[in-house]
């Protein structure tokens, strides 16, 4: 135990793609724990796309990132000092005080968690926690994909996408197609994760690739791109197709308002479903998930990838190279 932590602060909004100068690492000293408080020491730290929205002067809600705050995400860690019942030294726990090598907070901020034997801890950050839970929620309850669609994720080889495109398939579909942007992530997605087709979305107008992977159309989209995705999507939904949107990456950092597909009378036509979501309006799936995630793991059925950087001074490059797309699978900071 140290009473120094390292933590990142958002020094700067971000116009347009974020750079490094918009973030700052302080070391500060750390309390000891009051009466119902815990000292926890990080050992995962996650980055995610999400964070993107909370960086900008638009975002008025309760989670934006203050300037010249530790900025908050996805963590794991272990209880070194505990002054609260239910929580003991050497307690795996998640929270989302990351960002940051340690934290003093109270109890409830933290969930205790139960090691997945041949699953390391930096999996409750991924197929075992947000992201896992968010392709769960967006396929199952969003979308209501049944056995027999045809299904099209999009960022198919991210954190999302890639579980996605595999609880579809242990789910019954008939044949799932993704896209991503290289011609090593496609190989990722058909060879190991065992996607039907997949594209290259780099290679050509993805209306057209769309269309030569899925020549009959889909029933299915689940969204995390938006853009020109989304666009070829609605163009390839067959009557009564469901999407669910979960993000839309591609506009993240635009300055001025992206435009809207410009083939929107689809929806009337076809009568098609598009529907957000966030997945924090459907924690109370969390316990179905876990128990047939864990399964689904335990039974080798569902794979996963993890891109790791080394060190909390390398937290800012992790997230910068995953809204570069350097990520294959979910990017985690390991510290």
């Amino acid at each position: 135990m140290t009473d120094t932590v390292q933590e990142w602060q958002l020094a700067a909004r971000p116009v347009g793609r974020p750079v490094p100068g918009d973030f700052r690492l302080v070391e500060r000293e750390l309390p000891a724990p009051a009466e119902g408080e815990v000292w926890v020491r990080n050992t995962f730290l996650s980055v995610d796309p999400y964070m993107r929205a909370l960086m900008s002067a638009e975002e008025t809600g309760s989670l934006a990132y203050a300037l010249d705050r530790p900025m908050t995400g996805g963590a794991v860690g272990e209880v070194v000092v505990s002054r609260a019942a239910g929580l003991s030294p050497g307690d795996l726990v998640l929270s989302d005080l990351g960002w940051r090598t340690a934290a003093v907070a109270p109890a409830g901020r933290f969930t205790r968690l139960r090691r997945v034997e041949g699953v390391p801890d930096s999996a409750f950050l991924g197929v075992l926690g947000m992201p896992g839970l968010s392709a769960y929620v967006g396929l199952t309850e969003i979308a209501g994909m049944r056995p027999g669609d045809m299904v099209f994720v999009s960022g198919a080889a991210g954190a999302v996408g890639g579980l996605a495109g595999q609880i579809a398939r242990l789910r019954g579909a008939k044949a799932v197609i993704g896209s991503a942007g290289s011609a090593a992530k496609v190989e990722y997605l058909t060879g190991e994760l065992g996607f039907t087709a997949a594209f290259n979305y780099k290679t050509g107008p993805v209306r057209e690739l769309l269309a030569e992977a899925a020549p009959d159309g889909i029933d299915v989209y689940f969204d995390n791109v938006g853009g020109d995705h989304l666009e070829a999507a609605i163009e390839a939904l067959k009557p009564n197709g469901r999407a669910a949107l979960c993000g839309a990456i591609s506009g993240y950092h635009d300055t001025e308002p992206a435009p809207g597909p410009r083939n929107m009378i689809e929806l009337v036509k076809k009568r098609i479903t598009l529907r957000g979501f966030e997945v924090g309006d459907h924690a109370h799936l969390q316990p179905r998930f876990a128990e047939e995630m864990s399964g689904w793991l335990a039974e080798r059925k569902i794979t996963f990838r993890e891109t790791v950087e080394d060190g909390i001074g390398h937290a800012v490059e992790a997230f910068l190279g995953l809204m570069n797309g350097r990520n294959t699978g979910k990017m985690v900071v390991r510290i």
